[in-house]
């Protein structure tokens, strides 16, 4: 199983259990969406199995997009909206923008403490601790690699969560 052993910005794991238990997760997926944006050609990054759903590029996209939207909510209460579904169309352009997304929920991260990662923000017109809201954004992006898992196995790729382990 997935085992966190980095740092949260000054402070430990062991001074910040509940804080690093919830990264560990969001760590999991970000390194499967990261290694999912590559497995697939750029060619294949406007694949959608049936019309009016997100393509594959769209979908990893909207991931990036996801993660400055909630874990701008949960940094300061306010939802940044980059738009990065919208405008990036190439894979480099998409890779770059997931790139930057996770370093900014990495920031997110390493300014959190268990103690502070209680306070409350603005959530839907309901009030929901940060660390809840770094908690859905990683649920939120599970479901997306899900998605991505089905379309790369249509397009006879192996999902980095199915790779053999090293």
């Amino acid at each position: 199983m997935f085992l966190f052993c980095g740092l949260l910005g000054a402070q430990t794991a062991a001074d910040n259990p509940q804080l690093a238990s919830t990264k560990a997760f969001y760590d999991q997926i970000k390194q499967n969406i990261l290694k999912s944006a590559d497995k697939l050609p750029e060619d294949r990054y406007g694949f959608a199995p049936t019309a009016g759903i997100r393509t594959y590029g769209q979908l990893l996209a909207h991931v990036a997009d996801g993660q400055y939207i909630l874990c701008g909510v949960a940094k300061d209460g306010k939802m940044q909206m980059k738009g990065v579904e919208k405008s990036a169309t190439t894979k480099a352009e998409i890779v770059a923008a997931l790139n930057e997304a996770f370093a900014f929920c990495d920031s997110v991260y390493a300014g959190l403490t268990d103690a502070t990662s209680v306070a409350t923000v603005p959530w839907f017109g309901q009030q929901r601790t940060k660390l809840s809201v770094l908690a859905f954004n990683t649920a939120h992006t599970f479901e997306h690699y899900g998605n991505l898992v089905t379309y790369m196995r249509m397009n006879g790729a192996v999902p980095p969560s199915s790779e053999p382990r090293k």
